[in-house]
């Protein structure tokens, strides 16, 4: 039976998601590791994450000797394929495999393609650092809530790009972080910012080159922990005072105590009559919060209104 998709702005229950989520993040962790493992180092660990495609999360291009290799999780046809640039092709049907029969899987697939690497298979930023090839416990892929995630990746980019757009200052690529499971954008100040404090199931110096410089970040996070929901979210770092006291919107967004960062429900847009000026409105005016209370210079990193020009 085919599955049956919607091209509009799905539902993402968490309790109906939550397993396939915590199963579906260790599969990417595995495929991250080998971009890790294998590409030249970027700042930011910018050279870690995953892009989102017009079916796919890809790795994008991975050089390995004298070739490269793209690995992507089709979340349409629910396939892991990797390609190389010399022509050789493989892939993996993505279903209910435990961790272990994903990471045993995949290994094989690119040693079948002449690629042999070796990861540490030690999930991060997880509660559960089980082992990728001792994880029997994470096996849940619902390949329609697999589906509305990757749609709602796809909606949110969309809005991402028009946000991104006004900003002509060191901004990040649009990308998907495997370890926090989050697809996020980052406007950089250009000042230079304190050491950032430790984070659990994850090593000191990457947390100190990400958070080098001061932030403004935002992106969707499909919940876990003591979130129990789909969320976007704002944070500003380091938080300047008074950040969490500006006004933003829409209504619904608020200001988390437990996260320190500004929230707004996936459940407000996806119900909302125009989603996407629904979360438009929210990264301005949490940018806004940051932007103001930082005392960023505004006039030279915002871009000025472009000029339309008939065809």
């Amino acid at each position: 039976m085919i599955p049956k998709y919607s091209t509009l702005w799905p539902e993402l229950p968490y309790s109906s998601w939550e397993q396939t989520s915590l199963t579906l993040q260790r599969y990417m962790q595995i495929v991250g590791k080998i971009r890790l493992q294998l590409s030249p180092p970027v700042n930011h660990w910018w050279h870690v994450t995953l892009y989102i495609t017009s079916r796919s999360l890809s790795t994008s291009l991975i050089p390995y000797e004298n070739i490269m290799f793209e690995i992507q999780f089709d979340l349409t046809d629910h396939q892991l394929i990797i390609q190389t640039s010399n022509g050789k092709k493989n892939s993996i049907q993505l279903q209910s495999y435990t961790v272990s029969e994903f990471y045993e899987e995949t290994m094989r697939t690119l040693q079948n393609l002449g690629i042999n690497i070796k990861i540490w298979p030690v999930p991060v930023e997880t509660e559960d650092t089980t082992p990728f090839n001792q994880d029997r416990i994470h096996r849940s892929y619902d390949k329609i809530q697999a589906h509305n995630f990757w749609r709602i990746l796809v909606n949110s980019e969309k809005v991402m790009q028009q946000f991104r757009s006004r900003f002509i200052g060191k901004c990040s690529p649009i990308h998907f972080f495997w370890g926090g499971f989050d697809l996020a954008v980052t406007r950089f100040s250009g000042r230079k910012a304190p050491l950032h404090p430790s984070m659990p199931n994850l090593a000191d110096f990457v947390t100190q080159e990400a958070y080098s410089h001061e932030v403004s970040s935002c992106g969707f996070w499909p919940g876990g922990g003591i979130i129990r929901e789909p969320v976007y979210y704002s944070y500003a770092y380091p938080e300047p005072p008074g950040f969490k006291n500006m006004p933003v919107f829409p209504k619904s967004a608020f200001y988390s105590e437990d996260l320190h960062e500004f929230l707004l429900p996936y459940n407000s847009v996806h119900t909302s009559a125009n989603p996407e000026k629904e979360l438009l409105s929210f990264f301005h005016s949490t940018y806004n919060a940051a932007a103001e209370t930082a005392h960023w210079d505004r006039t030279n990193l915002e871009r000025k209104p472009i000029p339309k020009i008939d065809p």
